[in-house]
This record gives structure tokens, sequence and C-alpha cells, in this order.
């Protein structure tokens, strides 16, 4: 897909999903700006593209802090002078049984995953809609969202909130030509996930397409619902997991 002259924000992107599709817009001609909230991986995500010969800049910082929000959008048009798509990857996942769960992992669940996204959409399709140009929004949701997972009744609702997100500002973005969709990876394989040794067996056990996602597979489907092939898609929610949540069978 083309996306040259197109300028993208991308958030939680040091590494896993969020640096493969960094990787794939830069290397599809777009200027990307890619955040991480650890410097250190944002600068070295940053310099692995630019060695491929991507357009990127890193700018690291916490999407929970409105500030940085509006700074970051500000150092986009900055630097390349207009923003055509935005893709909020950033999120955390804090485990906890529903009885016990702490106040402060909730509120902070809260911040990163329904703040950082509601008012990075904000700020940008403020932006898209003062250069008439349209855009896109990409929002990062899960397939915890669709199916109850074990102690993660607080970041599977965050989740399907984001969804609900996408569909509301159908409302607010249209008449502007920005176009807004969620999408919702499966358990994929990432530098996270390679910590469990068993996390390759046992998905590859229950997935129906019998392997768990690579980044490739979750970038693949993003970088199409941001590329001007998506253009007329709005609000709508992608399930991208070989197929798990038609069976659902838990990860055991």
């Amino acid at each position: 897909m083309d996306f040259n002259n197109k300028t993208a924000i991308v958030t939680g992107a040091g590494q896993g999903i969020g640096f493969e599709i960094c990787r794939q817009l830069a290397f599809g001609g777009a200027n990307v700006l890619l955040n991480d909230q650890d410097a250190n991986l944002a600068a070295a995500a940053t310099e692995k593209i630019e060695t491929g010969k991507g357009n990127c800049i890193a700018v690291a910082g916490d999407v929970a802090d409105h500030s940085f929000i509006q700074a970051m959008v500000a150092k986009a048009v900055e630097k390349f002078g207009a923003i055509d798509i935005v893709i909020a990857n950033a999120g955390i996942t804090l485990f906890g049984d529903f009885f016990s769960y702490p106040v402060e992992s909730f509120y902070r669940l809260l911040q990163v995953n329904l703040g950082g996204s509601f008012f990075l959409a904000q700020a940008a399709a403020g932006r898209m809609r003062q250069q008439e140009t349209g855009g896109s929004i990409l929002l990062m949701s899960s397939v915890t969202g669709h199916q109850a997972h074990k102690d993660l009744a607080a970041y599977g609702m965050t989740k399907a909130a984001l969804e609900m997100l996408a569909r509301s500002l159908v409302i607010e973005l249209s008449p502007h030509h920005i176009n807004i969709n969620a999408i919702a990876p499966g358990a994929t394989v990432t530098e996270r996930t390679a910590s469990d040794k068993d996390f390759e067996k046992v998905w590859s056990r229950i997935t129906p397409m019998g392997r768990p996602a690579t980044t490739a597979d979750i970038a693949d489907a993003a970088l199409f619902l941001v590329s001007d092939k998506a253009r007329h898609i709005t609000g709508q929610s992608l399930v991208v997991d070989g197929g798990w949540t038609a069976v659902s069978p838990e990860p055991f």
C-alpha cells in the first residue's frame, strides 16, 4: 500500500505490534512519528527504521499525560507539516482478581488505554479538520473486549470501550472526511510474550488457524484500515485472531 507523502503518528511503538506498524508505514513512504514511553526503546526503534531508509522520528512520553499528547501532535505538524494517520496503539495490561483489584491499577488503565486513545484522537482529528484534507484514525482494541479472560475484567472493559468510541465518533468525524476504526488482535508473538516459553505452543493448540499471530499479521490489517483502500470503512472493529473468538477455548 502506498503511503507516500502521508504523515502518521503511532503510539506505544518501541517494539511489538506498534514497531511493525511504524516499519511498514515508513517503508511504504510515510513520514512516521514513533512514540513510546521508554525513550531508549523509541530511539532504538527509530534507528532501525531509518537504517532501512524509512523516514521516522522518535518522541518519547506517556500518552496518559494530556499535555504530552498536545505536544506530540504539534511536533508532528512542525516536523512534517500535517497529520494524515493516527494509530493509538499504546496500552497497558494489568492483571488482577476482581475481588481485590487495586484502585490505582484500575485508574491507570483508564488513563492510558482510554484517556491516551480518546485525547489523541481528539487532538489529531482537530488538526485534520483544520487541514480540511480528511484522515484516518485507528484504535487498538483486543479480543478481551469480545471474550472474557480471567483476571482481565478491567482491561477487557477498556478494550470494549475503545470499539464503542470508534463507532460513536463516526457521527463527529465523518463530515470532515475522517474515518475511524478499531482492530482487535488476538494472541500475538511479541518481545513480551516471548518471555513465556509455553505461549506459542499453547496458542498454536487452541487457535483454529494453528498458530498465534505475528506482529506482521496485525500490522497488515492495521495498514489496510488506514490506507486509501479503506476510505469508506468507518466505525468498524476488525478481529485478527486466527479464529480464536469463534471457539474461545481457555489458554490452559
